[in-house]
């Protein structure tokens, strides 16, 4: 007979992604153990086997599950009906406040994702550039004339952006809202006069 899935499989799952993370970021991926990573999680390690087969599987789930979710949220912003500069302000705004509360998945997918195989970096690598595309559509858009048939200038841009808000986590880890607010309004704004310089 097989083994019923319990009604809290997801969440625990999820609490485990979580721990591990926290264990990766600071330990780094090749130096953490599936004991401490039980330890973190507060279960077992035969728990924790019965939820990953091993240590790569979990570093995997860590990483797709954070960049698809930020992936959907950036390109599920509602930006209907405002202007360029605007579409600007909202999804720099949306992308700072998607990072809030994964500073260790961040470190993680710096630092870890070399460790996986191709084919896994390879997705990951996906929702990336669909990020990436996203981003360098509206910036393109605040400015046409400038990106005009240039897309090497557009993507500098489009990862100096990024840039920005990725090393947020370095110098003000633990931001609330408004600090995230406020420092995408600054990005925005160094973003768009920038351009116009260009």
């Amino acid at each position: 007979m097989a083994r019923t899935i319990a009604k809290d499989h997801d969440a625990k799952r999820g609490q485990i992604l979580k721990s591990a993370a926290r264990v990766f970021a600071t330990e780094g991926f090749d130096r953490a153990s599936m004991a401490q990573l039980a330890r973190e999680c507060g279960i077992s390690k035969a728990n924790i086997y019965h939820y990953y087969g091993s240590k790569d599987a979990i570093l995997f789930d860590i990483l797709d599950s954070h960049l698809s979710d930020l992936r959907d949220r950036i390109r599920g912003a509602d930006l209907d009906g405002l202007s360029a500069e605007d579409k600007l302000r909202k999804i720099v705004s949306v992308i700072l406040l998607a990072y809030q509360g994964a500073d260790d998945e961040h470190k993680v997918q710096i630092g870890g994702m070399s460790s996986l195989p191709e084919d896994q970096q390879s997705r990951l690598r996906g929702y990336q550039r669909d990020m990436v595309q996203h981003l360098g559509q509206i910036v393109q858009a605040t400015a046409p004339k400038v990106f005009a048939g240039d897309k090497t200038r557009l993507r500098a841009v489009t990862m100096s952006i990024f840039g920005m808000l990725n090393w947020y986590y370095m110098w003000n880890s633990g931001a609330g809202p408004q600090a995230r607010e406020d420092y995408a309004a600054l990005v925005s704004d160094l973003t768009l006069n920038g351009v116009r310089g260009l």
